[in-house]
């Protein structure tokens, strides 16, 4: 019984040296198992962001009806920011977003803003601006 337990521990570890070795001696030159950085993660991430705010803009009707009456094809317009690299479609949702007709609402907020403010001074009783806080 010793020997073979003796047999079978040596030829084991035989076996597991011999198949490990390939496996640590691999050269490790393949770009697909590098470590993945947190900041390339995010900027895949942004990328993708910045596609669907663009394309947002884009599926409006007001936008697309400019584009049409400028005699621009909107499949065309689809293939084009599909084909944008990150850094320009970046550029690209920023722009959209400080124009006035792509601005993410920043005077339907300043308006909401100034209603809640008169509705709560009106509560208060310190204006008489709505007559439904009575």
């Amino acid at each position: 019984m010793k020997t073979l337990r003796a047999y079978l521990s040596t030829l084991l570890i035989t076996a597991l040296i011999i198949t490990s070795l390939p496996v640590a001696a691999a050269p490790t030159t393949d770009h697909s198992m590098d470590l993945v950085s947190t900041q390339s993660v995010l900027a895949e991430d942004n990328a993708g962001a910045d596609r669907e705010r663009i394309n947002a803009i884009l599926a409006r009707a007001d936008v697309q009806d400019q584009l049409l009456k400028q005699g621009v094809d909107l499949d065309e317009v689809d293939a084009r920011v599909a084909a944008l690299s990150d850094a320009e479609a970046q550029q690209m949702a920023e722009q959209l977003e400080m124009m006035p007709a792509g601005a993410g609402g920043g005077v339907i907020g300043a308006l909401f803003a100034v209603f809640i403010i008169l509705l709560i001074t009106d509560i208060l009783g310190l204006t008489d601006v709505y007559p439904f806080t009575r």
